[in-house]
């Protein structure tokens, strides 16, 4: 289970695990701990086998959590929707992404929200006196903190999806909502698209000139580190990173937060399950834990520590909010919806050529008017990238897999085996002195 890093919400949840045994001595959960990738990975090698977990997190879109449901791992908890009467304690929009895929797949945790967290005193050496609320404002201001000698936004490229997070956002905001929703679908196309261009020339702006020094090679948690000790001005995070912020002890009262200025009226956020594997041999215990883990109770009490808006419809927070996830919870409050991160509206191969586009044009290989044409096109891929089309996050396709390896070496042996002798004839002249 993924813990966020923050040693806050790593507490709370043995302290669950602990509260739900002594209820319920007969049952015991061995709860592990993983960071975000480390997970992926465990997930993708133990998905189907008998080794894999009961119970397991996942991020709820379809390029991620939509994948092992896709590949037959998750099971089906519709008889535990009616049992333990879950479909009354969510609203509607919170189980949308539960049951797209038929039956009910997964548990609603949370619905995080991403922001804009920033330093007010940055801001008010640079001569910002408001946090942005355009885009034009937005790129002013870190031009402004550019000029003030300091480092507007830290980004994390090691980890590819930090940086996701800002192209995403800056197609959100040129294309609109109705479009962008059908590119992050692919129900549109990306080529000849003069927003998805923008957005890319916008990417690599900010890259050169607003991003901290040798981001490329930072993982995310130190491009965190930098913020929460005052080294750059702002971040883009979800309001997990409110804790970890508190947990490294930043000052509070100097740290705000802002919506993502798309124009659009939506927040950028996704939504975090509890999925029990369709291999598990204790899928009873499993539930009745996801059932007290879910609570109105359980959740009110640690609301905060892993999500700053409730999805069980009954939550009463037990504790007054940290100011910072107050006021999140108040944007969500106001939204038009969300939009979601790509890489869990892409499938893994698709998400791996929006990483490789996306760092190439922060590069400098690749040009920014030429990138939604690459990502558009298929055909234009490398062998190595279009074998990945044939596994998913979670699954690989063998049988045609094997078949696309062979499809791809035929070419070339049937090349050696006609011009075989001609090969072996210069092999040997090479080899004879005189």
């Amino acid at each position: 289970m993924v813990t966020q890093n923050a040693d806050t919400a790593t507490a709370a949840l043995k302290s669950i695990v602990s509260d739900f045994e002594k209820q319920n001595p007969d049952i015991t959960v061995d709860l592990q701990f993983r960071a975000v990738d480390a997970h992926k990975d465990a997930l993708r090698t133990t998905a189907g086998s008998s080794s894999g977990p009961d119970i397991y997190y996942n991020w709820a879109g379809p390029g991620l959590g939509g994948e092992l449901v896709k590949s037959g791992v998750s099971l089906d908890l519709s008889r535990y929707y009616q049992q333990y009467k879950w479909t009354d304690r969510f609203n509607a929009s919170t189980l949308s992404a539960y049951t797209q895929y038929g039956g009910h797949h997964g548990l609603p945790w949370t619905q995080r929200t991403e922001v804009v967290y920033y330093h007010k005193d940055q801001f008010g050496k640079a001569g910002i006196s408001a946090p942005p609320t355009t885009y034009a404002e937005w790129a002013a201001a870190a031009q402004k903190l550019k000029d003030a000698g300091l480092t507007p936004i830290s980004m994390g490229g090691k980890d590819n999806w930090h940086v996701m997070r800002l192209l995403d956002t800056f197609i959100e905001t040129n294309c609109g909502a109705e479009l962008a929703d059908k590119l992050n679908t692919r129900s549109a196309s990306w080529a000849g698209q003069s927003c998805v261009a923008t957005s890319f020339e916008q990417l690599k702006q900010w890259s050169d000139n607003y991003f901290n020094k040798g981001f490329a090679g930072l993982p995310q948690t130190e491009a965190g580190a930098l913020f929460h000790t005052g080294k750059s001005a702002m971040q883009i995070e979800g309001d997990w990173f409110t804790q970890q912020n508190i947990d490294a002890g930043d000052d509070q009262d100097n740290v705000g937060v802002f919506p993502l200025p798309t124009g659009t009226g939506r927040l950028y956020g996704f939504s975090e399950g509890m999925y029990i594997s369709k291999s598990s041999t204790h899928p009873d215990q499993a539930a009745k834990f996801l059932d007290y883990f879910t609570s109105a109770a359980v959740e009110g009490k640690y609301l905060g520590v892993f999500s700053s808006v409730p999805v069980n419809k009954d939550t009463t927070s037990a504790n007054t909010p940290q100011p910072l996830n107050a006021q999140i919870a108040e944007l969500a409050g106001k939204a038009k919806g969300f939009f979601l991160n790509n890489d869990q509206n892409f499938p893994t191969d698709v998400t791996t050529e929006y990483w490789r586009i996306q760092n190439g044009v922060t590069s400098g290989s690749i040009a920014p008017k030429e990138a939604g044409a690459l990502l558009q096109d298929q055909q234009a891929r490398t062998v190595p990238l279009a074998l990945q089309a044939f596994q998913s996050q979670f699954a690989s396709n063998y049988g045609q897999l094997n078949a696309f390896i062979i499809m791809s070496i035929l070419p070339v042996l049937i090349v050696y085996l006609m011009f075989q002798r001609f090969f072996t004839q210069g092999a040997l002249a090479g080899a004879i002195k005189g």
